[in-house]
Parts: C-alpha cells; structure tokens; sequence
C-alpha cells in the first residue's frame, strides 16, 4: 500500500510491522562501471555495525523529511553508506572481490603492484614473488579472496584502462597498446576486440557518438 514520504507497506495495512526494509540505488558513472560490478559482493550481510544503524536511520529521517536540499544531503548519504558496507565485509572476510584483495597482507602488494605497471609483462610466478608467497599458494589464494585468477584479473584491469583511454580521445591505438602491455596494435586489438566485443576502433567511434 502507498504511502507517504516514499513508504510503501506490504501486506495487512493495520497489522504489526515485522520487516522494514530501506531501499536505494547506485551507479557508476565510469566505462569501467561493469568490471567495479563484477569485483564487488553479490550480498552484504552486516551485524552489529552501530555505524552503519546510524547512517541507515539518517538516511531514512532526512529522506522523510522533504528539507531543502535533502535529495542532495540523502545522495551523500547513500554514498557513506556504501562505503560503509564494503568496509564491513574487509572485516568480516565472508566475502571474496578487490576490496578483500587490496587489503589483503600477500595479494594487496601484487595488486597494487600491478596497477601501478600495467604495461609490465606480468607472469603468475612474478606476482607471486609480490605477494611473497609460492606460486600455487598465490593461485589459490587470489583467486579465493578476489574471485578471479590473477591473469583473468590482470587482463580485465588492462582492458578498463584501455576502453577509459580510447573514450578519452588523448591517445592512438598504438599508444594505449603500449600504455597496457601489448608489444604489438594488432596483438592488443584481437585481445580487446574479443574482451570487450568490438574493436578499439569501433569502440572510439561509439564513444564519441555517445
């Protein structure tokens, strides 16, 4: 049942509440929004998290309350909020993505690593040697905590950086092949065209059309 300030009631309009659920929305606004996505849990489930309480009720107060400027103060909120639930998985470690990764003892300095130098020719074994551990414990280990195997991580990571070059319009093919570790244009296109569905050719011209 409809009603005010954006509540919507479910069930016997009089009966007792048992369930109160407080809905919002993000998006990202990146080229990379997809791979952010795919990184991050499925569900986040929170206990004991005072912080959290406290930001979900200032949501649910200033979203009541039709202030001036309270679209703006209950977006920021939001934004906190969500931050605040990341926070809490890195705590709880229930869950695998790149914020358990990145702060992960052993996987967060490959990481780390490897987005400082995406154009590096990186091989498993090296990313282990960052991480300071064996090569088969790294595998395994990576790929429980972020959810991926570090090659498919590292080819997705240089893929996001070449769609935001290309949308750019600041650099060549050439360029942005180099910039993300392809010693050839024709290497990197077959991997961007088959990564990414189109051509980084074709992919500039439907950016610049957007």
């Amino acid at each position: 049942v409809p009603g005010e300030n954006g509540v919507v009631r479910i069930g016997e309009p009089k009966g007792p509440v048992e369930v109160q659920q407080l809905i919002g929305h993000c998006s990202f606004g990146s080229p990379d929004a997809e791979l952010l996505v795919s990184l991050l849990p499925d569900m986040v489930v929170v206990g004991g998290e005072k912080r959290l309480a406290t930001l979900a009720a200032l949501v649910r107060e200033e979203a009541r309350a039709n202030r001036p400027a309270g679209d703006v103060v209950v977006e920021h909120l939001l934004q906190v909020l969500l931050i605040e639930a990341f926070r809490s998985t890195t705590r709880s470690g229930a869950t695998s993505g790149l914020l358990r990764g990145l702060v992960d003892a052993r996987i967060g300095p490959a990481l780390r690593a490897v987005h400082a130098a995406p154009h590096h020719p990186w091989s498993v074994p090296e990313m282990a040697q960052a991480a300071g551990l064996s090569r088969s414990a790294f595998f395994t280990r990576f790929n429980r905590i972020v959810g991926v195997p570090p090659i498919s991580y590292l080819l997705n990571w240089r893929m996001t950086l070449a769609k935001h070059m290309l949308r750019s319009g600041q650099h060549d093919i050439a360029d942005v092949s180099s910039r993300v570790g392809y010693g050839s244009t024709s290497a990197f296109s077959t991997a961007f065209a088959r990564h990414v569905g189109y051509s980084p050719t074709g992919y500039m011209k439907i950016a610049a059309a957007e």
